[in-house]
């Protein structure tokens, strides 16, 4: 059993304020006897006002949240699973860039996000994440953390099995499912996606997540989940910030693979036939 940690976040406008956050729930889930701690997408800050939000980003090695990140993980030796942080990208947008970081403040992976969310809601709600971010090119696979080999994706990635196909075929143990779910999007999907993931992958999901009302205005689901490989929910954290704690058995995986070898009897699809 390796022991875990989730941070359910409502993550603010202010870097300086969410890197002190991160750095407490380090801390919590270190005194609670936690190798790994899994934060939201967006921990470094969430603000709609673009202006505002443009002159706060940063460049990686110069963001203070990644390096508070850091920082705790080698005060706590513990790893952290950053789910994301904005920071400016080389083509002169955004990267949504998830980090891993090792017990000694060491980046041993990192991520950006491949599906980009644009949409206009029936809440009135618009998102056009492809106006600031880049999106992503590669899979990205970590090997030695303390839950084994972990797949990194991020939110709205959580909506192509492709990706979690991918991981999977690549040996993935664990995948990480870093979120900031809108509350009808959440409501309607959230549970039964990441159960559907876990399930199609036979692996563990893990989905720290963004909740309640931030600062900029805009509310998010919470419910970060734990899901093992036979799709059971292991933690709910409902609607509360804070850490919540779940315990990765690996040795899970073979059992449940054991009963559904799905994966080994994947064959390759054909083109589709219009009759």
């Amino acid at each position: 059993m390796t022991p875990i940690a989730l941070f359910q976040a409502t993550t603010g406008i202010d870097p300086e304020g969410n890197a002190r956050a991160l750095v407490e729930a380090v801390e919590q889930a270190a005194k609670g006897g936690a190798e790994m701690l899994f934060t939201p997408e967006m921990s470094g800050m969430i603000d709609k006002d673009s202006e505002r939000a443009a002159g706060k980003r940063r460049v990686e090695d110069q963001d203070i949240v990644l390096a508070a990140a850091r920082q705790a993980a080698k005060h706590n030796h513990m790893w952290i699973d950053v789910g994301s942080i904005a920071v400016l990208a080389d083509d002169g947008k955004v990267a949504n860039r998830a980090f891993v970081i090792d017990g000694e403040g060491n980046i041993r992976g990192r991520y950006d996000k491949i599906h980009l969310y644009d949409v206009d809601l029936p809440t009135g709600e618009s998102w056009r994440e492809s106006l600031v971010y880049s999106p992503g090119q590669g899979v990205v696979l970590v090997n030695g953390t303390p839950v084994g080999k972990l797949g990194l994706t991020i939110c709205y990635d959580l909506r192509f099995p492709g990706l979690f196909a991918r991981l999977a075929e690549a040996d993935a143990d664990v995948i990480s499912v870093p979120s900031a779910f809108t509350i009808p999007t959440g409501q309607a999907h959230w549970h039964v996606l990441l159960r559907a993931r876990a399930i199609e992958a036979g692996l563990f999901v893990v989905a720290a997540a963004q909740v309640g009302a931030h600062e900029d205005g805009r509310r998010t689901f919470g419910h970060s989940l734990v899901v093992d490989p036979w799709g059971e929910v292991l933690l709910d954290m409902g609607t509360d910030k804070g850490v919540g704690f779940a315990d990765i058995d690996l040795k899970r995986i073979s059992e449940v693979r054991s009963r559904i070898p799905a994966l080994t009897h994947r064959r390759p699809i054909p083109d589709a036939v219009t009759a």
